[in-house]
């Protein structure tokens, strides 16, 4: 069973959290709508969407895996439900 953290992104260093949106942004399959955006657009929608509360950075102690997911979902998640 995963054991999942909700890490707040206001606690990693600015590099460490430029790094990991960078990271998630350009991995296959992420959906930035109709039009093509540069890194840094997709790296500030993430951005907004982890100030705004929107996403949650959640962390997978056991797989030691990360990912940024919805609110909605994060929450579920961290409540065991679907995990």
């Amino acid at each position: 069973m995963a054991q999942l953290l909700d890490i707040p992104a206001g606690r990693l260093q600015a590099d460490t959290l430029q790094g990991l949106l960078e990271e998630f942004a350009s991995r296959d399959g992420t959906d930035y709508g109709l039009r093509e955006a540069s890194l840094e657009d997709k790296v500030s929608q993430l951005r907004q969407g982890l100030d705004s509360g929107a996403l949650k950075l959640l962390y997978d102690a056991e797989s030691e895996h990360w990912d940024l997911v919805d609110r909605e979902r994060a929450e579920q998640w961290l409540a065991g439900e679907g995990a």
